[in-house]
């Protein structure tokens, strides 16, 4: 058998992760795009910086609050649902040991290990630690590091507003000759450094993750500038 390497993630350590990661890649990406899009298509349609300043913080706020709002309400429900099927494992260990006892042998061998090897660590699990062994064997759950939403959200909140924070000081800080120029060439290099962290982080391939982020956010700003180009030629 060979040595796994160093920089490869196992078991819980690479769910924590990718869970911290997907709350914090998602809330950068929607604050830099959606803002990036509000912003741009504010400055189709005129070139007040006051109005785009007003657009992009409110668009900040916002967004910061929906996501770590929407972060929240999710992982409680999955804190939710992991505590009751705790719940329903500690009776039916408390009314029905010697049956759990088997069902944890046979997901053991399932696993690769003969049945009298499976038999054997299912008897060590349960003296040890009975439920802690069901959850993890049976339901995947570590009952001492249950999703908290609280992290969640705040990571989501801060993730969005300082993705959000990139394109507004882009569109307000340079000359207006400049603003479109610079919102867009930093927002496209914002999405192409979230895209390369989020896939070095998860250890897949960085260029697909860089181009599908750096086509979304373009689409977005072409969509949001185009259509505030237009009101602003009709005169709305």
């Amino acid at each position: 058998m060979t040595e796994a390497t160093h920089d490869e993630a196992h078991g819980g350590a690479l769910g924590e992760r990718l869970n911290w990661l997907r709350a914090a890649v998602l809330g950068a990406n929607d604050g830099i795009v959606s803002t990036a899009g509000l912003v741009v298509g504010v400055a189709g349609a005129m070139d007040d910086r006051a109005a785009l300043l007003t657009a992009g913080l409110a668009g900040l706020l916002a967004g910061s609050m929906s996501m770590a709002a929407g972060e929240y309400v999710s992982v409680s429900t999955q804190r939710d649902s992991e505590k009751a099927a705790l719940a329903v494992e500690k009776r039916e260990l408390r009314e029905r040991p010697e049956e759990e006892l088997a069902e944890l042998a046979q997901l053991l061998e399932r696993r690769g290990l003969s049945r009298e090897v499976a038999l054997e660590a299912a008897v060590q699990l349960t003296e040890r630690d009975a439920l802690k062994a069901h959850a993890r064997v049976e339901l995947g759950i570590d009952p001492d590091e249950l999703t908290n939403p609280w992290h969640a959200a705040w990571a989501s909140f801060l993730a969005f507003t300082a993705g959000a924070l990139l394109p507004l000081l882009a569109m307000v800080l340079p000359p207006a000759d400049w603003r479109l120029a610079v919102t867009v060439a930093s927002v496209l290099a914002a999405l192409a450094l979230t895209g390369w962290s989020s896939a070095r982080l998860g250890a897949a391939a960085p260029a697909r993750a860089v181009l599908r982020n750096m086509s979304g956010g373009a689409l977005a700003m072409g969509v949001t500038y185009a259509a505030g180009s237009l009101l602003d030629a009709a005169g709305v």
